[in-house]
């Protein structure tokens, strides 16, 4: 029986995806569940699965197109086995020598979204070792390839891009090539760009000292990664500290929806992610019901999914606040953008040992700059300055989060 395979059924904020890859090609044997085809939004990477056992029948729509929510990408042929398939057969005998023709000119073949990915990372294609069909290098193997080598101790050498000549380059000349965006990072750019055209954006600054975290988790660490069986990081104090701070600043923890402006009775706390592929923020749900333990918890599934382009728009929907922290590249200070239709966002960044004047006398204390930008259409001057106290507060004395004080 033959049905239809379509793509998922995309969120009102999501209007359309490409396929990014296919997993299995015309004719090529799936069992139920297996993943056959990608589709990329501006969010996420959606996945695909087969129906039942059977054969993929058709490929409607290919690798780079653009699909709308629900249409038909291709056919599937439900009970068919793979190695039934004699018209498939004759019309892949052209393909077949045709890509042997090419693989044994030494010249990888490529699924256009595993070439776009090597090229993106100035990756050789004849250097991986593909396990698609008929050797054809998929986005998978292009990406393991580029995880093994900065694994192995930084980047391999650099190669000249899919679609560049190698040539020796004289004096005087300097090589370019254009990369189109993928649809996050389009996604992130227009919203960025939305952000500080429509908000009135400022920012204020503050200090911390971080010495007692430190102290505090170099005294209960090896009781808690014993107890919970992950580490303590610092994170999962920002976010109570934030937590604490909202609930006594709604307005920060607000949203402007038009002319009104939404105030939320929870705190549902993004936190910036980098991948490969762009900045991505999933959400700690009611976080104020949350441990410690169960934010860092929370965080570590969260990287691991964004590392492996498994978060779902679900992870990253909603979001009444978001922290961000530039500190783990060495960032010093900055102003980070607003996330819409968020009204403030925490800047962490990097620790660094300062001379400072404790009770007259000059001591190297361990200091972070702090940055909150907010919407000073929502937030005045003034409770922004004391929202950013309060996190201060609470991060050099952390027994105030527990006695929220």
């Amino acid at each position: 029986m033959s049905t239809e395979i379509k793509a998922p059924v995309f969120p009102e904020s999501v209007a359309e995806g490409t396929v990014a890859t296919w997993h299995k090609q015309p004719g090529e044997a799936c069992s139920r569940d297996e993943l056959i085809v990608d589709i990329e939004t501006d969010k996420v990477v959606l996945e695909v699965v087969a129906p039942a056992d059977g054969v993929i029948e058709e490929i409607i729509k290919n690798e780079g197109d653009t699909v709308e929510s629900g249409e038909v990408v291709g056919k599937f042929k439900e009970g068919a086995k793979g190695e039934s398939k004699p018209a498939e057969d004759k019309k892949e005998e052209a393909p077949k020598e045709e890509a042997k023709s090419e693989a044994s000119s030494g010249e990888a073949i490529l699924s256009p979204a595993a070439r776009k990915l090597a090229e993106e990372n100035n990756v050789d294609p004849s250097s991986i070792k593909g396990t698609g069909k008929d050797g054809r290098v998929t986005k998978e193997d292009v990406q393991n390839h580029v995880d093994s080598a900065k694994s192995s101790g930084g980047a391999a050498a650099p190669q000249p891009a899919a679609g560049m000549p190698e040539v020796n380059v004289g004096q005087g000349e300097r090589p370019e090539k254009r990369v189109p965006m993928t649809r996050l990072r389009a996604s992130i750019a227009k919203r960025l760009v939305n952000a500080q055209q429509s908000a009135a954006m400022l920012t204020t600054f503050n200090e911390v000292n971080m010495g007692p975290i430190m102290e505090m988790r170099k005294q209960y660490q090896d009781s808690f990664v014993k107890r919970h069986g992950i580490k303590l990081g610092f994170m999962s104090f920002f976010t109570k500290a934030a937590t604490e701070a909202l609930k006594r600043f709604p307005a920060v923890n607000a949203s402007i929806d038009g002319n009104d402006m939404v105030y939320h009775g929870y705190q549902d706390i993004g936190v910036a992610v980098s991948t490969d592929r762009g900045l991505v923020v999933p959400v700690l749900r009611d976080s104020d019901a949350m441990g410690l333990a169960d934010i860092e918890k929370k965080i570590v599934e969260y990287g691991t999914k964004a590392k492996e382009g498994k978060l779902a728009i679900e992870d990253m929907t909603g979001g009444t606040f978001t922290i961000t922290n530039g500190g783990i590249f060495g960032s010093l200070i900055s102003t980070p953008i607003l996330n819409p239709p968020q009204t403030a966002i925490l800047g962490m960044h990097k620790i660094q040992e300062r001379p400072m004047a404790v009770n007259g006398k000059v001591e190297i204390q361990p200091m972070m700059y702090l940055a909150l930008s907010y919407d000073h259409r929502m937030i005045d001057g003034k409770e922004a300055v004391q929202f950013l106290v309060a996190i201060k507060e609470m991060l050099e004395d952390p027994a105030r989060i527990l006695l929220d004080v």
